[in-house]
């Protein structure tokens, strides 16, 4: 399935606008990753561990948008847009990512 955050698809022409798709995906952080982030902070670098973290949270979003729109009889998804948001507080840390599209029908 081609997916673009773009409005369409060079070469394709876009037959039906299906519907939009969206994915909310959460994943909490686990106290090792939060204490490893603090040492991040205190010394400087980057953070594998949560990087990793959000490239899965990243990749699942694009996947549940990608089922949904085939649920849907679509071809691919045009104007994709993710957004990134944390949530702390009481000591637990979250990542958040939502992704929206729109799913049409294409054809050469």
């Amino acid at each position: 399935m081609i997916i673009t955050t773009t409005s369409n698809i060079e070469g394709y022409h876009i037959t039906q606008y299906v519907q939009l798709v969206s994915a909310n995906v959460v994943v909490g952080t686990n106290i090792f990753s939060d204490w490893f982030a603090s040492l991040t902070d205190v010394f400087g670098g980057k953070s594998r561990t949560y990087q990793r973290k959000l490239d899965d949270v990243y990749e699942a979003a694009i996947k549940q948008v990608e089922r949904e729109a085939q649920r849907l009889g679509a071809d691919a998804i045009v104007g994709l847009k993710i957004d990134f948001g944390e949530i702390s507080g009481k000591d637990k840390s979250m990542f958040m990512v939502s992704a929206v599209g729109t799913a049409v029908k294409i054809s050469r």
